[in-house]
């Protein structure tokens, strides 16, 4: 990006694009978008189109000559966004964060909701943003899109996914680097009771990286027979499905899993495919434990609320809780909602509630870290937001008016 010397007095004000003639937003919408993301966060949207150039807000940029490079940066964003399935972050040499989010048509890409500058040194008497809030941030972005349909969350989720398995998997890279030397046995023998333990507890990420760890070592072994390699890959299922239905998967269900997976199994012509293979025929085997007889919808739902109020003071999204739960999030939000009263947004907002009441009622804590510990962004909107579903504020709330009842009453 270009010097502070080359900086106008006041920011740039390019002329707006058209809208592509498959735009999916309006003006209006931006609107009341761009005014809800500012109240939250204090930082103001731009919707770009495919090519990088503003179609509605105005670009913030103040640096002379920096139209091209702020286009390209913006196109960039979306692409990185698109690629891991999470919002991207882009930091300018002039120390400007920004972050976005795709905007989609079905599976195509159109342009990106874009935050277009947040100086991460800001002038005197103004605090530096933190790391919790960006994050924050980052997430809410992304949540509005979804809620309204501008983007496709189910492949962001998709991708999300992917992005965290190639993760995964260069961790059982380095894992396994000292385990080999024991041969492919003696890591089979290690990992197969771990990875069956974890399917039978339906516990998803220590089942891919058991199986992250046998795929790296069979990989390292340098054995290069493909038909033993499928022999073993199908013992190794065979094994998985046995334990699943063990921990009350319904065999129905995982029979026609089965032989799906068998079937693509023998038309596997190279390693890479019979990696996939596996990964996949996984996921579907966990995926299928969500289906057990013994598990009924008021149980998944108990679980991803437990799940909820453990994790509720990070960034949690609502398709974290609804694998929890065994269901896809559109399913689980629907679920969710006719089930509880209230959506997974309320139903989060009040699990950082009762978690912020109970650290006023015990800690003496300042009620600005209680904020961030507990998943707002600023004590502002965790002011507004404890006043609105308690009548009080917190420091009156710490003083005792609203020591003597829970605040799960008083959200009631």
């Amino acid at each position: 990006m270009p010097t502070d010397s080359q900086r106008r007095p006041g920011p740039s004000r390019a002329p707006a694009a058209a809208a592509p003639p498959d735009w999916p937003l309006t003006a209006a919408v931006f609107d009341r978008l761009n005014r809800a993301y500012r109240r939250r966060h204090g930082v103001g949207l731009v919707a770009v189109d495919s090519a990088g150039r503003v179609v509605h807000g105005r670009a913030e940029c103040g640096v002379r000559g920096a139209a091209a490079v702020c286009r390209s940066t913006r196109r960039r964003i979306v692409d990185e966004a698109l690629r891991w399935g999470e919002p991207a972050l882009n930091l300018c040499r002039d120390g400007v964060l920004n972050w976005g989010v795709p905007l989609m048509r079905n599976q195509r890409v159109v342009g990106g909701l874009v935050i277009d500058g947040l100086p991460l040194e800001p002038p005197p008497g103004r605090a530096a943003p933190q790391a919790s809030a960006i994050r924050a941030a980052c997430a809410d972005l992304l949540d509005l899109a979804v809620a309204e349909n501008l983007t496709n969350g189910a492949l962001l989720e998709q991708r999300r996914q992917s992005s965290g398995r190639e993760r995964e998997r260069a961790e059982a890279i380095h894992a396994v680097k000292d385990q080999v030397g024991g041969g492919l046995r003696g890591l089979y023998l290690r990992e197969e009771p771990a990875l069956l333990a974890a399917v039978k507890r339906g516990d998803a990420p220590a089942a891919r990286q058991c199986m992250n760890r046998l795929l790296v070592g069979l990989g390292q072994t340098g054995l290069r027979d493909l038909a033993w390699q499928k022999s073993l890959a199908l013992e190794l299922v065979v094994m998985l499905y046995r334990g699943a239905v063990e921990a009350g998967a319904q065999p129905a269900r995982l029979l026609g899993l089965n032989y799906a997976s068998v079937q693509r199994l023998a038309a596997i012509a190279d390693e890479e495919a019979l990696r996939h293979w596996l990964e996949d025929t996984l996921e579907r085997l966990l995926a299928g434990l969500g289906m057990r007889d013994e598990n009924p919808v008021a149980v998944r739902l108990q679980r991803a609320q437990r799940y909820l109020q453990t994790h509720c003071a990070r960034s949690v999204t609502r398709a974290e809780v609804a694998r929890v739960a065994g269901m896809s999030p559109s399913h689980f939000s629907h679920t969710f909602g006719a089930y509880c009263g209230h959506s997974f947004r309320e139903a989060l907002l009040r699990c950082r509630l009762d978690l912020a009441a109970e650290k006023l009622r015990r800690t003496h804590e300042p009620i600005a870290a209680i904020a961030l510990e507990c998943g707002f962004c600023d004590q502002s909107h965790f002011g507004k937001a404890f006043r609105r579903h308690t009548g009080c504020a917190p420091s009156a709330y710490r003083r005792g008016r609203g020591a003597r009842q829970s605040l799960s009453r008083a959200l009631s």
